[in-house]
């Protein structure tokens, strides 16, 4: 080979695929060794070097130096063969590098395809991918339109190639598209706390800042919001809620709930979970709509937020100690700790910490497994009667659309509408007793019976009806959740949710 074509084979190389010059140096040294093995035997030691200054090649056999006419007459074809296969290994391992480092990070490309709900992404060098399950729920992308996201995962497929994972829909996509229109945050001016995020629909940012006269949530939102409104433009018009951070929970949570007002917080830090008071008027706000808002303030704090007014919490309470009570081997003061520690219903109390339990009730281990296990029990039987009434209810709601539908369609005549007239029914020959004879005036006092029409009977007969209860439980549940059934009522659920009216 000649020495020139190797060194400008690798400085073509080095300079449009990025790939390092020495990597390829050592790939070409590889060939040539594994090319002279097959011809001097594969146990041979052979060794070879190339001069990285002027591309000369030396080599050795069992320490003795090859001439070069013995190096030419290695096999050009196996080598050159070798040699590409090398060269493709490192590019990957090049591109691999490049692209891990970049995890996290946005990138920009040109939609390729957009079939089947999965879009290519043309990235330069390589063809990324942007699943469905990682685009912005409600959004198009169509081909030749440029889009960004932020690499998720680089690994890779099938020999040479890599498969990079782009997404739209992590909270780490939000944060990296603030930092683009904030400066202050590349500056650390101020800094992004924590990000939650249900995407396409709504996000929550804490933010803070060291300096007190610098207020982090006027520099986020922008004059007049034009920094919050190019975040929403790339994110499909998702909402987005910018919120002060504070290291106190008691501060932070409230924040976290806004626009609803909190009367008080109370933390449970055995269990995590914050009960949250709110005046009635507040209650569908704090929760949002299914439970939105609460669920991204528990994320956002990493609470399980929990909330109520303050009548339903002495109600809970109350019928947490009375069915803590009903539990051998639990005490009236016992029943009270735990209330105090914020266990409130069976599936609390099934889930506690052996030891911790023990230690706090002044009970042995034992004591403590037989209370868990009937707590368990009785934590099935409620959810089975929660399951059951579920059951009930989504027949009745069936049945009464049913019912809906099949009067929707009836004729005027069948539902007894009292404005369409019936057949008049012939008379019959000899009038009955009572009648008056035909032409013969009827008298003033008599009076006609009352008719009841088919519609008046019905309207006797109302649909049952549903009381609507408010309860929210968060975590990482799905969007619409059902609440704990309370200690001492297996059978109480809640069916109905309020929908915020707040801000969005």
């Amino acid at each position: 080979m000649n020495p020139q074509d190797i060194l400008r084979y690798v400085d073509s190389l080095h300079r449009e695929r990025n790939i390092d010059s020495e990597l390829l140096f050592q790939a070409i040294e590889s060939a040539l060794q594994s090319a002279a093995k097959r011809q001097y035997g594969e146990e041979s030691d052979v060794v070879v070097s190339i001069n990285r200054e002027n591309g000369k090649i030396t080599a050795a056999l069992e320490g003795e130096p090859l001439g070069d006419d013995q190096i030419g007459r290695i096999g050009a074809q196996t080598a050159k063969q070798v040699i590409i296969q090398r060269v493709r290994e490192a590019e990957r391992d090049a591109l691999m590098i490049e692209y891990r480092d970049q995890i996290g990070e946005i990138v920009s490309g040109i939609i390729g395809r957009a079939d089947g709900g999965v879009a290519t992404v043309n990235l330069g060098n390589v063809e990324a991918i942007l699943p469905r399950s990682e685009q912005i729920p409600g959004e198009s992308l169509h081909a030749n339109e440029r889009v960004r996201a932020i690499v998720y995962e680089v690994r890779p497929q099938g020999g040479n190639r890599v498969r990079v994972v782009l997404s739209r829909t992590r909270p780490q996509f939000v944060q990296r598209l603030f930092e683009q229109e904030i400066p202050e945050l590349n500056d650390e001016v101020i800094a992004i706390k924590s990000i939650s995020r249900e995407p396409g629909y709504r996000s929550k940012v804490a933010v803070s800042s060291d300096d007190s006269q610098v207020d982090p949530i006027s520099v986020c939102v922008g004059y007049r919001g034009s920094r919050i409104k190019a975040v929403r433009e790339e994110l499909a018009g998702e909402h987005i809620d910018v919120v002060r951070y504070d290291s106190d929970p008691e501060v932070l949570i409230p924040n976290a709930l806004q626009p609803a007002e909190v009367d008080q917080v109370l933390l449970c830090d055995m269990i995590g979970r914050a009960i949250v008071l709110v005046k009635e008027d507040q209650l569908s706000l704090a929760i949002g709509r299914r439970g939105q808002n609460v669920r991204l303030a528990s994320k956002l704090c990493g609470w399980d937020i929990e909330i109520m007014t303050a009548n339903e919490l002495e109600d809970q309470i109350e019928r947490a100690v009375g069915g803590f009570g009903q539990i051998p081997g639990i005490t009236e003061e016992i029943a009270q700790t735990l209330v105090e520690q914020g266990y409130l219903s069976y599936d609390d109390l099934s889930v506690i910490e052996p030891d911790q339990f023990a230690e706090m009730a002044g009970l042995t281990e034992e004591q403590v497994d037989e209370i868990v296990e009937v707590a368990e029990a009785r934590a099935e039987e409620a959810e089975k009667a929660a399951a059951d009434e579920r059951r009930v209810r989504r027949e009745t709601e069936k049945l009464d659309r049913e019912r809906a539908e099949m009067e929707a369609h009836m004729p005027a005549s069948e539902k007894g509408d009292p404005e369409t007239p019936k057949a008049e029914e012939p008379a019959a020959e000899e009038p009955a007793v009572g009648e008056a004879e035909a032409g013969e005036p009827v008298s003033e006092d008599s009076e006609p019976e009352p008719v009841t029409s088919q519609a008046e009977v019905e309207e006797g007969v109302s649909a049952p009806s549903e009381d609507a209860d408010v309860s929210a439980t968060t975590g990482d549940s799905e969007p619409v959740t059902e609440p704990a059934t309370a200690v001492g009522e297996p059978d109480a659920e809640s069916s109905a949710e309020k929908d915020s009216g707040g801000n969005a």
